[in-house]
């Protein structure tokens, strides 16, 4: 009789879990290529019904979106000579002429900032109270850790007309600081939470040990416990970050010209026909980019800090 494993599984059920993985990555991916795709057709293909497979690829729609274009009568449009660069010479195909650079990049850049700097904010004061939660005799803790789980339980578009009149107040609408301070506000519980969990698993012999080395408690956090919750930091960070980059209601709401993000801004892209699928395409999978570049250098990280203490030795 041959002997069977009930944690080794057979050569089948390897190939029917490689099969589902393949399935499913195909289905996860296809919106994702097909919005990159729609970036790289003309204005026509991108509406065109049934929608085109297999087209003519132009960058039409990513010189929509870094520019402002308006529509002239030929005799102007002949008037003008010939285009000065390949951008200009494309448009030109349309009947229209560039007057200037669009604001996708002010917005872009205002996303980075706002996310990153949010995300930044949330881990270094999440860390910090979870370090004061794990480690040390806090009056009520299990009281405060309710509690601050609850307010990641409310949307927060419930709370949007109070937070709108206190930053009117405050003098913090529009600004890149009340938007930084506003998602760390509204990630701090979930990066509360996640890190405790993780330094919980660290044991706190290490910093004992640290203690009686002439360690300060300070030096124990940072020398000892840092290192070791690197995997959580990496984990917690990300959800932090996707949150913060993607967040759309309170970015309508709170900005509208210095501060405005990415999100808002896209969707309202407009060519001289109306709306400019393609244009919006474009800057939909720029928009992806920090992110996914984010996660994928940390995705050995997220990986870890997902089954981190799932197995108990």
């Amino acid at each position: 009789m041959s002997s069977y494993s009930v944690t080794e599984p057979s050569g089948r059920q390897k190939w029917f879990a490689g099969i589902l993985v393949v399935v499913y990555a195909v289905i996860t991916l296809l919106p994702l290529l097909w919005i990159i795709g729609t970036g790289f057709k003309s204005p026509e293909d991108a509406i065109a019904y049934p929608p085109k497979m297999v087209f003519q690829p132009t960058v039409e729609g990513y010189v929509n979106l870094f520019t402002t274009r308006t529509r002239v009568p030929e005799d102007q449009l002949k008037a003008l000579g010939e285009p000065a660069t390949w951008y200009d010479k494309l448009v030109r195909k349309e009947g229209v002429v560039i007057t200037g650079a669009s604001r996708f990049a002010e917005r872009f850049c205002n996303s980075v900032i706002i996310g990153f700097g949010s995300t930044v904010l949330c881990i270094t004061l999440g860390t910090a109270a979870a370090y004061a939660f794990s480690r040390f005799k806090v009056p009520l803790k299990d009281d405060l850790l309710f509690f601050i789980l609850s307010t990641r339980m409310m949307p927060p578009i419930a709370v949007a007309i109070p937070i709108f009149l206190m930053f009117r107040s405050l003098g913090l609408s529009d600004t890149h600081a009340g938007m930084i301070l506003l998602y760390t506000a509204v990630n701090l519980s979930l990066s509360v939470w996640l890190l405790k969990g993780f330094i919980d698993e660290i044991p706190i012999e290490y910093e004992e040990a640290a203690l009686i080395d002439g360690y300060t408690r300070f030096q124990a956090f940072y020398k000892v416990v840092l290192p070791q919750a690197v995997t959580g930091i990496a984990s917690t960070a990300i959800f932090c970050l996707i949150f913060a980059w993607n967040e759309y209601a309170f970015a309508v709401l709170l900005t509208s010209g210095n501060a405005q993000t990415a999100p808002p801004f896209i969707p309202t892209i407009i060519g001289v026909s109306g709306q400019d699928w393609p244009a919006v395409a474009a800057g939909a999978t720029i928009f992806l980019v920090p992110v996914m570049v984010f996660t994928i250098l940390l995705r050995k990280h997220l990986l870890r800090g997902i089954t981190f203490g799932a197995v108990r030795k």
